[in-house]
């Protein structure tokens, strides 16, 4: 059975940082490209994030430089950096296995002062 559980979201003030994990069972990890996906309030659900089997990641035009996706198959972990948070970051994070109709319940970012 897939399993997806984030953790790492928070409150955080503009300009600060955090670092989400997105622990996976159930799917063979490492043959799997990972991404991750954000739910603004009021919004659509967006693909913020990709890492490919190869390690090779893609991001959103308005993460780029600020957020770093990676993954650790050891640990079926793929993770989140995100630096310089502005307040329209402010979402609940998914992270999604692209060969898997399954979705976490989340981890909530609130970037305020």
């Amino acid at each position: 059975q897939v399993q997806l559980v984030e953790s790492g979201g928070g409150l955080v003030q503009p300009g600060g940082s955090l670092r989400l994990s997105c622990a996976a069972s159930g799917i063979a990890f490492r043959l799997n490209s990972m991404g991750w996906y954000r739910q603004a309030p009021g919004k659509e659900r967006e693909l913020v994030a990709r890492i490919s089997t190869s390690y090779l990641p893609t991001y959103v035009d308005s993460v780029k430089g600020r957020f770093t996706i990676s993954r650790n198959n050891a640990k079926n972990t793929v993770y989140l950096q995100m630096n310089n948070l502005k307040p329209e970051d402010t979402a609940v994070y998914y992270c999604k296995i692209f060969s898997v109709d399954y979705w976490g319940k989340g981890a909530l970012v609130t970037v305020s002062s």
